[in-house]
C-alpha cells in the first residue's frame, strides 16, 4: 500500500460518495470501488459500509482515516521540504570566520542572510585562517569570512571590507602619546604575534612592515588568537599589530596608535566553487547587496 491508496480512501471517507471520491482523483467509479475493495482485502478489515444509498465508515474506518491524515500531511510536508532545501529556501549553512570578523563584518551579515533565508539554520564556526582554509578544502564549511590570499581558483570570493594594521601598546608605554607610528620606532621592541601557522597573512604584514623600516622584529611571544595578544600588552609584555577592526573595544589600559602607511589585506567571502549547498549563493547576493554598496575603506 502507498500514498495512492491512502488519498483514494481519504476522498472517500470525506465525500462518502464513490462517484465524487472517484472523481476528485481523476478516476471513473468502477477502478476506484475495486481500488477500495483491494485496500479492504490488504487491511483484512471493513472500512465503510455501503448500501445504495449511503456510505459511512465503519469505526476501523474513522480510525484509519486519522492516521492516513497524519501520514498524507507528513508525506507532503516532506516533499515540501526537499523542494525547499533544492532550492536553497531551506536546510543549514555552516559559515566559518575569523575572530575579528566578528568585530566588523559577521554581525551584518548574519543579519542580512537570516532576514533573506529565515528557514536556512546559519552555523557559525569561529576560527583561525589556517584552519579555515582546511576546512572548506575538506568541505567541513560551505563558506567562510577570511583574508583574501590572491588568485585561488577553486574558491569563489567576495570582497567584503578592507582592514589594516594598527599598533597596540601598554598606557604609558613609550609610543603611547605618538601621532603616528613609523617602522623604525618598533626597533628593540618585543612584538606579540600570532604564528605564521595560525595567521600567515597577519604574519607577513608585520614582518614587510617592519623590514621596511629596517628593524629586524622579536617575536617575544606568540599566541594563537587575537584577544591573547591584546591581554598580552595590557600586561606589559610587549607590543602587537592587529587588525584596526579589533581596536575600537581594546582593553583597559591599551592604547592603538595609527601607523604611517599601515599594510592592509582585504577581508573577504568565500566559498569553494564545486560546492553543493544550495543555500551559499543567497550568502552571496546578501553580502553583494550590502557589503559592494557601502564599499570597502582603508586607513
Amino acid at each position: 500500500m502507498d500514498t495512492r491508496h491512502m488519498r483514494c480512501f481519504v476522498a472517500l471517507a470525506e465525500t462518502l460518495h464513490f462517484g465524487h471520491a472517484a472523481a476528485r482523483v481523476n478516476m471513473s467509479q468502477p477502478p476506484f470501488s475495486r481500488q477500495i475493495a483491494a485496500i479492504e482485502k490488504r487491511l483484512g478489515a471493513k472500512l465503510v459500509e455501503r448500501n445504495s444509498r449511503n456510505v459511512a465508515l465503519t469505526h476501523a474506518g474513522q480510525h484509519f482515516l486519522a492516521d492516513c491524515r497524519a501520514v498524507l500531511e507528513g508525506f507532503d510536508a516532506a516533499c515540501r521540504d526537499v523542494q525547499l532545501v533544492a532550492s536553497g529556501m531551506k536546510g543549514e549553512l555552516k559559515l566559518g570566520f575569523m575572530m575579528h570578523a566578528a568585530h566588523s563584518v559577521i554581525p551584518a551579515l548574519v543579519r542580512l542572510y537570516a532576514e533573506a533565508r529565515p528557514d536556512v539554520r546559519l552555523i557559525l564556526e569561529e576560527r583561525i585562517p589556517t584552519d579555515i582554509e582546511e576546512m572548506l578544502t575538506e568541505g567541513r564549511l560551505d563558506a567562510a569570512v577570511t583574508f583574501g590570499g590572491g588568485a585561488a581558483p577553486h574558491l569563489r570570493t567576495l570582497l567584503l571590507a578592507r582592514d589594516w594594521l594598527c599598533l597596540i601598546v601598554p598606557a604609558g608605554h613609550r609610543l603611547a602619546d605618538a601621532e603616528t607610528i613609523r617602522p623604525r620606532a618598533l626597533a628593540g621592541e618585543k612584538l606579540i604575534a600570532a604564528p605564521a601557522t595560525v595567521a600567515p597573512t597577519l604574519r607577513s604584514a608585520i614582518g614587510t612592515y617592519c623590514a621596511g623600516g629596517g628593524v629586524i622584529p622579536h617575536f617575544a611571544f606568540e599566541p594563537r588568537l587575537q584577544h591573547t595578544i591584546i591581554r598580552l600588552v595590557q600586561e606589559g609584555l610587549g607590543v602587537a599589530l592587529i587588525p584596526q577592526s579589533l581596536c575600537d573595544d581594546l582593553a583597559e589600559g591599551v592604547v592603538a596608535r595609527v601607523l604611517v602607511d599601515a599594510p592592509e589585506f582585504d577581508v573577504v567571502l568565500c566559498a569553494p566553487r564545486a560546492g553543493r549547498n544550495p543555500a551559499v549563493p543567497e550568502l552571496f547576493e546578501a553580502a553583494g547587496r550590502f557589503f559592494v554598496r557601502l564599499g570597502a575603506s582603508g586607513p
